[in-house]
């Protein structure tokens, strides 16, 4: 069996049942002989985000592949695999290469070479007859600690090249490790004895499928959890511990919480330092859980480290807490009030912002109106960078694990767009939203025609303030003298013009009612993009310390 044939089986071997590319690379026509999917995008990156999405949502158990051609395609993917690997998650890069004679030899793009820096593990396939040992380290990295993307290069000469049969292949395992007992006993005495501990929950808990664990230790010892970008969804964000989610913008409670702790547990994050996630106050004890040892002393210092999966590691802080607490709980009733004051003291202060009838509509309107008129329980929203993340984070809460797919440790434009048409291809039977603005959509606006040449039915929520609004106060001069932070287009039509369903808003009483019409033609299976016309807000909800 030739390379590409066999590199199809052994993708089938391990469950995949598309691959989303761009040709040329012969693997995505080697797949379809398969019946493995293909799926065609207009640039690299949105398929590197479908892909990426693919991965999220089923957590790995479906990975996300992505193929592309050798050249300028892995060139144009470089972004896309710099975005998985800046938010840990694992999807299988296969790039065409150049013939294995002039792969080293400049000007050409190497991709095992020039990926290795942004990818968990990158290697070229060699020959034929180790394809199998290849792919089974891809997998084997893809699987097992953290996630990161794998880059396994396909020079164009190998696919002329013999694999041996049978081929000798069998789907890798996946492992998990657990914390320490010794550090486990005495991280559980540290949070027993906390007068005012908090739990900052990340990504982790996802992959590690942890929600009940995280809500049993929360419950045990009445500890609020706030949670990362990353991480969001993975608490229920109704209950009365829950402080909500953090990035650049955050709930008050977040803040008000964090200062006052006296003990952080960080539980399946990396405390990785970003001006677009919640920073540590200072002066506080911190207790970092994370699978990967690398991470500790990364950004934050911390006083006590577990190293595990996220799950067994909250399981194991569930039985070391249960003999000092003598087998009772802790009454949350104080903590549920007090964060129940906050937020409502700090939603007052957001009231007119998110009821404004002014048209231009004010965007808090529009996405206020939007968690009110979707099953929030049955949705898996995403935003975008800029203003579409930090209006949406804060307010929009979740009630049920991977209902919101948040990013941020990298904040490429455009990366919502791919990864709502991921999370719908995944999960079909779900609402799947992003949330956008005038300049992400310059970059990735194309691909809404993916979404309606591939079938793929989400919903796409445009705020159109004709304006690069968060860049104002740094680009006065250029936007008084030259309007260089002026951005334009009718997108409503461009969709309509795609196939897609498109509708322009500039009314607030017509707010709601656009959204159900959206809603019922992704019911009938036509993408539909919403574009709002906004004005240009620059508040977010941001505190000093």
């Amino acid at each position: 069996m030739k390379v590409g044939p066999a590199i199809a089986e052994i993708l089938k071997r391990e469950g995949i049942e598309m691959v989303i590319g761009y040709p040329v690379n012969h693997i995505l026509e080697h797949a379809a002989e398969a019946d493995i999917r293909p799926i065609i995008v207009r640039q690299e990156r949105i398929g590197l985000h479908m892909a990426d999405a693919i991965s999220r949502l089923t957590r790995g158990k479906k990975m996300g592949v992505f193929c592309m051609q050798h050249g300028p395609g892995a060139e144009n993917a470089y972004g896309g695999v710099a975005q998985a690997f800046g938010e840990s998650v694992p999807l299988l890069v296969m790039p065409m290469g150049y013939p294995r004679r002039i792969a080293h030899i400049p000007p050409n793009f190497n991709s095992s070479v020039a990926m290795a820096q942004v990818s968990k593990h990158a290697e070229p396939i060699s020959s034929g007859k180790e394809l199998p040992n290849i792919m089974r380290r891809a997998f084997a990295q893809l699987r097992n600690g953290r996630g990161g993307p794998v880059v396994i290069e396909v020079p164009t000469d190998a696919f002329a090249e013999e694999v041996p049969e049978p081929i000798d292949y069998t789907p890798v395992f996946s492992t998990r490790s657990a914390p320490d007992p010794e550090a486990v006993r005495t991280v559980a005495k540290v949070l027993v004895e906390a007068k005012r501990p908090v739990i900052y929950a990340g990504q982790g808990v996802h992959w590690a499928n942890a929600y009940a664990e995280l809500k049993a230790l929360a419950e045990m010892l009445a500890i609020p959890v706030c949670t990362s970008l990353q991480g969001k969804s993975c608490f229920d964000e109704t209950h009365p511990l829950a402080l909500g989610s953090g990035g650049r913008a955050i709930p008050k409670p977040v803040h008000h919480f964090l200062q006052k702790s006296d003990v952080i547990l960080g539980i399946g994050c990396s405390f990785t330092e970003t001006n677009f996630g919640v920073a540590m106050p200072k002066g506080k004890t911190i207790i970092h859980a994370t699978l990967d040892p690398g991470h500790l002393n990364k950004d934050v210092r911390a006083q006590y480290g577990l190293v595990g999966d996220a799950q067994l590691t909250l399981q194991a802080l569930i039985e070391a807490c249960k003999p000092l607490l003598k087998g009772s709980k802790r009454d949350a009733s104080a903590t549920a009030a007090e964060i129940k004051a906050v937020e409502a003291e700090w939603l007052q202060a957001w009231k007119a912002r998110r009821e404004s009838n002014d048209a231009p509509l004010n965007p808090y309107r529009v996405l206020a109106e939007l968690h009110k008129t979707v099953d929030v329980a049955n949705t898996i929203i995403t935003h975008d960078a800029g203003s579409p993340r930090d209006q949406l984070s804060p307010f929009w809460k979740t009630t049920t694990p991977l209902s919101y797919i948040g990013w941020g440790k990298t904040t490429q434009l455009g990366y919502g767009l791919g990864l709502a048409m991921g999370a719908k291809l995944a999960c079909p039977d779900k609402l799947c939203i992003n949330v956008w603005g005038d300049a992400a959509i310059g970059f990735t606006g194309m691909d809404f025609e993916t979404a309606v040449r591939e079938r793929i039915p989400i919903l796409s929520i445009l705020l159109n303030n004709f304006s690069m609004a968060i860049e104002l106060h740094i680009m006065k001069v250029s936007t008084e003298k030259y309007r260089a932070t002026d951005i334009s287009g009718d997108y409503a039509a461009m969709a309509r013009a795609f196939g897609g369903y498109g509708e322009r808003v500039t009314k607030p009483e017509d707010i709601a009612g656009a959204i159900q019409r959206g809603i019922e033609q992704t019911r009938q299976g036509k993408p539909a993009l919403l574009e709002f016309i906004t004005s240009k807000e620059v508040s977010i909800s941001t505190f000093k310390d």
